[in-house]
């Protein structure tokens, strides 16, 4: 089967589209086809070796997973001995951690679902590393009815699916992006909008329960004098530097007080990306499709799209035969 494949940790240039051998489910996999696959900021963070711990769990002078690639959609092309809720055909979609850059992937069946009826695979795959960050990341920022949330970096693909998911589960929401993505945050039910190159929210004088950081960068003392007595600050994304801050810093800014801020990793659970597929199946959720590339051999050029930051939504990669 194809596949890009890396074995040297460095810019896209160390892709390469090969020829690997087809994987076998185990006894509790299943194996997929690969229809789509998502491109995260998690993809180039793992391909660069940025930052330089991600060598401690994923191999110090080399990869060893080497096809990366953690959201898929596909369809079942056969199951382990011991999977009894998926069959061959099953149309699914899920978080598999690595190897979704390839034409098949075998994947836990703990981490799949069977797709939205009301979605393309293309659209499955852009769903769960994304929208469970969003989910898992206002659940630990105690998200309630009627509290005020912030979400700075709103465009992006956990912003826009942290600004439906965060109405859903009541929040007034106030959504932080360019000036080109304002109309994107408003549709998306976003209430309030900031240009962020217009006004610095952190000066504005209004507080909020939630801050929720996908992109973008402020220092800590400036978001946590835009917190409300009892807000919290939540680091979903952004550069590594942001994400350690606030989880090696953030409980030293709020000594004293009953503020709260620090960061989180999404995990792949069954029962949150159930929700989000509910929601979806509802049209209460929806995944915002930035670009959609072709074949297998444009992972490269995705990753580099992704890694300049501006991305509208989701980035994804359509996989067949070349």
């Amino acid at each position: 089967m194809k596949a890009i494949i890396y074995t040297r940790y460095g810019s896209p240039d160390v892709l390469t589209l090969a020829e690997i051998e087809k994987p076998v489910p185990q006894p509790h996999q299943v194996l997929v086809k690969v229809r789509a696959v998502a491109v995260n900021a998690a993809d180039w963070h793992l391909m660069r070796a940025d930052p330089f711990l991600v060598r401690l769990t994923n191999g110090f002078f080399g990869p060893k997973n080497q096809v990366l690639g953690l959201d898929i959609a596909g369809e079942v092309e056969a199951v382990g001995r011991d999977v009894t809720t998926f069959q061959p055909g099953d149309a699914v979609f899920g978080e598999i951690g690595h190897g979704g850059f390839a034409e098949y992937a075998c994947v836990q069946a703990k981490s799949l679902l069977l797709k939205p009826a009301n979605l393309s695979f293309e659209e499955a795959a852009a769903l769960p590393v994304s929208a469970l960050t969003a989910l898992q990341a206002l659940r630990k920022g105690g998200i309630q009815p009627g509290h005020q949330v912030l979400i700075n970096g709103a465009s992006g693909g956990v912003g826009t699916f942290a600004i439906q998911i965060a109405k859903q589960l009541g929040a007034e929401v106030t959504a932080v992006c360019s000036s080109g993505k304002l109309e994107l945050a408003r549709a998306l039910g976003a209430d309030h909008l900031i240009d962020y190159r217009q006004e610095n929210f952190t000066r504005s004088g209004r507080r909020y329960d939630l801050i929720l950081a996908v992109n973008g960068y402020h220092p800590l003392w400036a978001y946590k004098r835009a917190l409300k007595p009892q807000g919290v600050y939540m680091v979903a994304g952004g550069t590594m530097g942001q994400i350690f801050q606030a989880l090696l810093f953030g409980s030293l800014f709020t000594l004293g007080s009953q503020q709260k801020m620090g960061g989180m990793l999404a995990e792949m659970n069954q029962d949150d990306l159930a929700l989000i597929k509910g929601w979806v199946e509802a049209g209460q959720v929806r995944p915002v499709m930035d670009k959609i590339y072709p074949s297998l051999a444009d992972v490269p050029e995705a990753i580099r799209y992704i890694e300049q930051g501006s991305a509208k939504g989701k980035i994804v990669v359509r996989v067949g035969e070349e």
